[in-house]
C-alpha cells in the first residue's frame, strides 16, 4: 500500500455540518468502515450538527485540531451552506493544507465548489454536478473540468451529487481497500445492482 495515500493505521476524516446531504458519503463510509478502516467526524466544533435529512450528529473532533499528519483522509460531502455562506471556507482552507502535506481528499457535491473558490481545482482534473455549477464560483479551472461519474488527480477525488457509489469506489481505490477484478465487481453490485458481482466479491472475502 502507498504510504502518502494508504497511511495505514491513521482514520479517515469525514466533516460533518449543517445542512451535510446525507447521501452522498454514507457508501465511502461504511465500505471503508467494514473493511477496517476507523472513520472519525470532524465538525466546525464539537457541538452536535443536523444533516439535510435531519440526523443529529455529535462530531468526534472540532476542525482545529484536525491535522493533516493524523489522518489518512479527509472527506467533504455536499451540503446547502457551501452554496449560501462562507462557514464551511474554513473545511476548504483545510482540504488545501491535507493537499499540500500529501493527504489525499475527497470532494462530492457541493463542495467542489469550495474547493474552486479556494483555488484547489485550477490545476487539477476534476468533475462535479455539471460544469456551469463551478464556473459560477469565478475559478480559473474549467479548462481541467472532466464530464465523469467521479475524477481522481493524484491525491483529490471529485464526484457529483448523483454518484455517491462512484465516489465511494475512487476512494476505495485511493486507499488500496479494493483494486482491480474486485473494485470493478464492488461497483457492479452497489451501482448496477449485477448479482454476478455478488460472486466475486464473496469468493475475494470484500463483502
Amino acid at each position: 500500500m502507498n504510504a502518502t495515500t494508504g497511511r495505514p493505521g491513521k482514520p479517515v476524516h469525514l466533516a460533518v455540518y449543517d445542512t451535510l446531504a446525507d447521501w452522498e458519503t454514507g457508501h465511502a463510509a461504511a465500505h471503508l468502515a467494514r473493511a477496517g478502516r476507523e472513520i472519525r467526524t470532524v465538525g466546525p466544533s464539537t457541538a452536535p450538527v443536523r444533516s439535510a435529512g435531519g440526523l443529529r450528529i455529535q462530531p468526534d473532533v472540532a476542525l482545529h485540531d484536525l491535522r493533516p499528519e493524523d489522518s489518512a483522509l479527509l472527506i467533504l460531502p455536499g451540503a446547502d451552506l457551501w452554496d449560501t455562506s462562507a462557514d464551511l471556507a474554513p473545511f476548504a482552507r483545510t482540504a488545501r493544507a491535507f493537499l499540500e502535506a500529501g493527504v489525499p481528499v475527497a470532494a462530492i457535491c457541493g463542495a467542489t465548489a469550495g474547493l474552486a473558490r479556494e483555488g484547489l481545482l485550477d490545476d487539477r482534473d476534476h468533475t462535479s454536478a455539471v460544469s456551469f455549477y463551478l464556473a459560477a464560483t469565478g475559478y480559473a479551472g474549467g479548462g481541467r473540468y472532466v464530464e465523469a461519474d467521479a475524477v481522481t488527480d493524484g491525491a483529490l477525488v471529485t464526484a457529483g451529487p448523483t454518484e455517491p457509489v462512484a465516489f465511494a469506489r475512487e476512494i476505495l481505490r485511493l486507499l488500496g481497500v479494493h483494486e482491480g477484478e474486485v473494485l470493478d465487481a464492488w461497483y457492479r453490485l452497489f451501482h448496477d445492482s449485477d448479482a454476478a458481482a455478488y460472486a466475486v466479491l464473496e469468493k475475494a472475502g470484500a463483502l
